[in-house]
């Protein structure tokens, strides 16, 4: 989604900043509907990566932070590398939740079990739910019942779990083909023309007042819409206030004013052209028209670098 890659910098978000972003968001997030000792998935605020618990200090710190501004409904996401312990995961989980963090999910997925042996994320669920109770939630539950279903207790690389896939019921879940996985991804999958796509509005999504995310550069990212960004999120309420320069973004204009169709019309005058094999959603589409236009020349919203040159 993400573009995620070891070949990234390791850039943490500076501590200042940390703070600052807190500061500027703690007025707007809206608690769970169970209350703001309570957590939900689109709701409050989620600390995540990368992998958080990487830096175990920066993360305590910006709990802290959180806590001491008010904000509610505070979890972190974990893919459950680092639970190599019942002893460690405990002690950092219960370290977390005196500093005032309420919850945490667990990320439980095939591309995950591919480098995260089963065993640390049964781990981090049954401890989790000691020290969280019931706000501890797994995305996604299907895939954690399948693998548990498994007996699986290491890791398991993805082509070897596509060939068992057919011999197990996973139930519904959820998938995005964006970022990545719209090039590595879906070789068999159903695509689409350009024009078949058009009428699957993306304005509501990439403007949406909930379930946004700011990320270590000081990116507002809108949505899930990697590669994205409205502005800088350490300065909030100016951002805010200021609004989206149509000008100085045209790829926020155009697709403000005419969605998918008016960025392929803006991309096309550049030299774009439909890719031949069709798309495998409206993401892969948005992502592969940024992607060229990165080519053409630099635009303050289409960023961080790093995500173009790691799809």
């Amino acid at each position: 989604m993400y573009a995620c890659s070891p070949s990234w910098d390791p850039e943490w978000m500076p501590e200042k900043d940390l703070e600052r972003i807190l500061e500027g968001l703690a007025g707007s997030i809206a608690p769970s509907v169970r209350g703001p000792r309570n957590v939900g998935l689109n709701e409050g605020l989620h600390f995540t990566g990368g992998e958080p618990f990487l830096n175990f200090d920066l993360l305590l710190r910006a709990v802290d932070a959180a806590s001491s501004f008010g904000i509610p409904s505070t979890f972190v996401e974990t893919n459950s590398i680092w639970c190599t312990s019942d002893g460690e995961t405990r002690e950092k989980l219960l370290l977390l939740r005196d500093k005032g963090l309420k919850g945490m999910l667990v990320s439980v997925n095939p591309f995950y079990l591919e480098w995260v042996p089963f065993r640390r994320t049964k781990r981090a669920v049954e401890i989790g739910l000691e020290v969280f109770g019931g706000n501890l939630f797994v995305y996604q539950p299907g895939y954690y019942r399948l693998f548990a279903g498994m007996g699986l207790s290491g890791t398991l690389p993805y082509e070897d779990y596509q060939k068992l896939e057919t011999r197990y019921a996973v139930g519904p879940v959820e998938f995005f083909y964006m970022g990545r996985a719209a090039y590595r991804l879906g070789g068999g999958d159903i695509r689409y023309r350009a024009r078949d796509l058009f009428s699957h509005g993306c304005v509501g999504e990439f403007l949406r007042p909930w379930h946004n995310h700011f990320d270590n550069y000081g990116n507002y990212i809108p949505g899930y819409c990697g590669g994205i960004t409205i502005g800088d999120c350490r300065e909030l309420n100016t951002l805010l206030e200021a609004g989206i320069d149509t000008d100085e973004q045209p790829v926020l204009g155009y697709l403000a004013r005419d969605d998918m169709a008016g960025l392929m019309r803006y991309a096309e005058d550049f030299g774009y052209r439909e890719e031949g094999r069709g798309y495998l959603s409206k993401c892969h589409l948005c992502t592969d028209i940024r992607k060229y236009l990165t080519g053409v020349r630099p635009y303050r919203e289409l960023g961080p670098d790093a995500f173009y040159e790691n799809l």
